[in-house]
């Protein structure tokens, strides 16, 4: 075996570039959106031993809608690019395209095992830039290919060293053979078939056997003429070993899938669920189809399920052509493989092998796979066809008459496969480039319909994506998915009867249930979703909750492991007062899923509902110990110890609300519950700058524009506070408490008597009983010397608040003052007190404690559906419409004003009553 040098090397790998740089600007597309953004086994939060519990998609390997696809090493590198880059698809498409570069190498030095080094450089060559790989290299998840790849050629290298001198066996590679055959089945399920190849290569090339010798001497033995000769027990010895370890990793597989197939459905793979003969001729005829993908690589496409292929429902279907053709062309070149010796038939015969058993476990042969035909599954085969052809080529060069046209054919080859596989890697650029030139090459296919209806949604595009969903609807009437897609466009366009029609259409073609007959296994376990989306469409109509509830039964007693129900009926379940219930909703879906943030988050909620915020409190932890960047989580459980008044809980609180806005920088709720928080500390420039930075980012925050007015009022910067309050009410013209504010500093600090009367007559338009902005305008008369009228305005006011001892004591001022006017006038109300709830300014618990309107508290949907739905619970209490719960240290901190305040007041009385004797003495 000649070994490799640079000048190859750097040719392979100059190649690779050229045909690959511009995939670097790809996003991420197709499957990836599933292996690689919804893949939670990624993030550095999820302990690594998960990803040996999951399947490639990250969902359980014991649950049944898991796709049982386990390639925990694959995922291992998916998560090392996360680490570097997290969701930056760049690094993503160059190490795929690194690994593609490290595989086309190795293949050059498997190559020189069969050919000379120029037919070996033109197979590398041919591998390197074959169009087929887009999807392989170009889509992320393709990875598990390469990967596999690169451990199924170093296992076959090595195996080839396990013969020694006089044909001995040396076992060290046969050891270091089966346990890369292990690590290529952890990165991809047919890097098992590795070991067939090497037993073909011990058998019949190795040991130089032909199929007529094999067969003379099993004959002779048979008939006891002979015995089995040393150096074929040998052999038979590595094969049993090599088997028996295939054996054993067979069952560890089988183990780990808990002896459960995946779930396809017809949609998938539709020749899988047909009648004899339909299902065999159909699958027989896949194996053209493929073959044909690799000789002529000109139309590809990304999904090649549904009616992509029709079926062959009879034997005179005239593609059965091509399958007879295929099977005999290949029939001929094993028999010359198998049957005569010499350099040439062993190197068609290994090029049969790399093409045949790598591909059999997407050959739909011994068990359903979920699709028809899939390009990256040609990965591996396409190594053998690149042999058969360096080798064809090889024999034709040799004649020196097509010499010349030899050279200038395989030129044409790789170029235009070079510039096929470039133009085909802008294809994979988005979704929308993808799926559009997948309708180019096969209109038949309601999947790529619906996946450019995806694509448009994804760009808020609905009036076109509904154009496509019905497309795909036309296509395939039957497709349960097209259907739920054209009733969740019809919601987002808020055309509520045509979605609702939608889904019950979805809902009738789904299969009926047979007593006896396990449901799930007949249903794609995303089709059931039909039954969250109508009941999630329904359930906005208030008298239609009970019907949506039956919905989510009916789809939980379908699949009783159908986590999204559970969480989709809790939700409900809270809409409808029934905190308990929704509870138990929520501890089964726990139990199904224990690791589960998002679940841990909605019980909290449940909790807040139940008045049991210690619970809560430990829910919220436990999301976050799961999750520590958890968004809403942070946000909410921040603002529950915020609004329990423990001062201790604070300095926490404060922290996880600095997390929120790290994770969230542009949502202004985070900047002012830390300016709330400040201000409980005392914390008076602090406080000022988060509000600031709060109403930067939302100019018209209500809470936040209030509460920093109030905040300069009370640190006596009253003329900062009057713009501030200008804007607020620039905003909401009917914010009370910012008008009495903004009156009480026109009045005291700007003496704009006739501005405040404005400010408390609007307050009485809006609400003609609210008592403090009556008793402020009867300040305002009273300033103006109106002493009849502010007599007047205050006995109203004490008949709407008959139990407030300082309206009455005003009142008393003013007609001692009635009586008096002909004597004096003095002012009876002290200067700057223009409202008397508690000692003659507005009362310090009536705007101390106002909090934002937080973000509603939500419950996280965890579904695959577009649509999340929201509660309308709040954790924070919106004191511009009512007074938060006071502590008992606050409640006592008010009464000591107050009694400071009535003070305040008997010595202005005594003062005044000291006066008005003097001039009557």
């Amino acid at each position: 075996m000649a070994d490799i040098n640079l000048k190859e090397v750097t040719l392979i790998v100059g190649v690779v570039t050229a045909c690959y740089w511009n995939s670097l600007f790809c996003g991420f597309v197709f499957d990836d959106v599933s292996a690689i953004l919804d893949n939670k086994d990624l993030h550095p939060s999820t302990p690594l031993k998960t990803l040996f519990q999951n399947d490639f998609w990250g969902t359980p390997m014991s649950e049944e809608r898991s796709h049982k696809s386990y390639r925990p090493l694959t995922v291992l590198t998916f998560r090392l690019n996360y680490l570097f880059s997290e969701l930056k698809p760049m690094s993503y498409h160059l190490l795929n395209m690194i690994f593609h570069a490290v595989v086309s190498v190795i293949f050059l030095k498997v190559c020189k095992l069969f050919l000379d080094s120029r037919s070996s450089m033109i197979a590398s060559l041919l591998f390197a830039v074959h169009p087929i790989h887009t999807e392989a290299v170009t889509g992320v998840v393709g990875r598990a290919e390469l990967l596999s790849s690169i451990f199924f050629l170093a296992a076959f290298l090595s195996y080839t060293k396990s013969k020694g001198p006089d044909n001995s066996i040396v076992w060290t590679p046969i050891a270091l053979t089966v346990f890369l055959v292990a690590v290529a089945t952890l990165c991809k399920e047919q890097g098992i078939t590795v070991v067939g190849i090497c037993c073909v290569y011990e058998v019949f090339i190795a040991q130089g056997y032909t199929l007529p010798l094999l067969c003379t001497t099993a004959g002779q033995f048979l008939r006891g003429k002979g015995s089995i000769p040393f150096s074929m027990l040998q052999t038979l010895i590595k094969l049993i070993v090599l088997m028996f370890s295939t054996l054993l990793l067979v069952v560890i597989r089988v183990q780990v899938i808990q002896s459960q197939l995946p779930v396809f459905t017809r949609f998938d793979n539709p020749a899988a669920v047909s009648p004899t003969p339909t299902r065999q001729l159909t699958f027989n005829y896949l194996l053209p189809v493929n073959a044909w993908l690799l000789l002529n690589p000109s139309e590809l496409c990304c999904d090649w399920t549904m009616g992509t292929i029709p079926l062959i429902e009879s034997f005179l279907d005239i593609r059965n052509l091509a399958t007879f053709t295929f099977f005999c062309f290949l029939g001929a070149l094993g028999i010359f493989g198998l049957r005569y010796p010499g350099d040439s038939s062993k190197t068609v015969l290994m090029a049969l092998c790399l093409m045949a058993l790598p591909f059999i476990p997407a050959s739909n042969l011994f068990f359903p796979v979920g699709f028809v035909v899939a390009e990256r599954v040609l990965y591996v085969p396409s190594m053998g066809f690149c042999i058969l052809v360096a080798h064809g080529w090889q024999r034709i060069s040799n004649k020196s008459v097509l010499k010349k046209l030899s050279w200038i054919c395989l030129s044409m080859v790789l170029f235009t496969h070079a510039l096929k596989t470039l133009h085909r890697n802008w294809d994979w650029e988005s979704e929308y480039t993808l799926f559009m030139s997948a309708l180019k090459v096969n209109k038949n296919n309601a999947k790529l319909w619906n996946n450019v209806g995806h694509a448009l949604e994804n760009e808020k595009n609905f009036e076109r994506a509904l154009k496509y969903f019905l497309q795909a609807t036309h296509v395939q009437p039957d497709d349960i998915g097209a259907h739920m897609n054209v009733g969740r466009t019809y919601k987002n366009l808020n055309r509520t009867k045509e979605a609702e029609e939608s889904y019950m259409m979805a809902k009738s073609l789904m299969p009926q249930i047979i007593p006896g007959k396990k449901y799930a296994a007949r249903i794609a376990p995303n089709h059931l979703n039909v039954y969250i989306n109508l009941a999630n469409l329904i359930r906005a109509n208030e008298s239609r909750l009970e019907e949506a509830d039956q919905l989510y039964r009916q789809a939980i007693s379908m699949r009783p492991d159908f986590k999204q129900a559970y969480i989709s009926r809790g939700e409900l379940l809270l809409k409808m007062n029934k905190p308990l219930k929704a509870k138990e909703a929520y501890l089964k879906a726990l139990e199904l899923d224990r690791n589960n943030a998002d679940l841990w988050y909605n019980l909290a909620i449940v909790h807040i509902e139940l008045k049991e915020p210690t619970e809560a409190l430990k829910n919220f932890n436990r999301a976050l110990e799961l999750n520590p960047k958890h968004k809403l989580a942070l946000f909410n459980s921040a603002i529950l110890m915020q609004e329990s008044g423990e001062v201790k809980l604070r300095p926490e609180a404060r922290k996880r609300l600095l997390s929120y806005i790290n994770e969230e920088p542009q949502d202004a709720n985070g900047y002012f519950n830390l300016g709330m928080l400040a201000m409980d500390d005392k914390k008076d420039s602090e406080a000022e700058m988060w509000m600031k930075k709060a109403i930067k980012l939302q100019a018209d925050f209500r809470s936040a524009l209030f509460n920093l007015a109030l905040l300069y009022s009370q640190t006596a910067k009253e003329l900062m506070a009057l713009p501030i309050l200008e804007e607020l009410l620039r905003y909401y013209p009917d914010h009370i408490k910012g008008l009495i504010l903004k009156g009480d500093i026109l009045m005291n600090q700007k003496k704009d008597i006739l501005g405040a009367k404005k400010c408390f007559e609007k307050i009485l338009e809006m609400d003609p009983s609210n008592v403090q902005g009556k008793h402020n305008l009867c300040v305002v008369y009273f300033e103006e010397k109106d002493l009849l009228k502010a007599e007047r305005c205050l006995v109203e006011t004490l008949a709407l608040a008959p139990h407030e001892e300082y309206i009455q004591r005003h009142l008393n001022i003013v007609r001692d003052k009635i009586s008096s006017s002909n004597i004096v006038e003095q002012p009876v109300f002290p200067a700057g007190k223009t409202s008397g709830v508690e000692g003659d300014k507005i009362p310090t618990e009536n705007v101390k404690g106002i909090r934002n309107e937080p973000r509603p508290t939500q419950i996280i949907n965890t579904s695959d559906n577009k649509s999340q739905s929201k509660s309308n619970k709040q954790l924070g209490k919106n004191t511009d419409k009512e007074t938060p719960h006071k502590t008992t240290k606050e409640i006592k901190e008010i009464e000591k004003k107050r009694v400071a305040a009535l003070k305040r007041l008997e010595e202005i009385e005594r003062i005044l009553n000291g006066i008005l004797s003097s001039l009557f003495r």
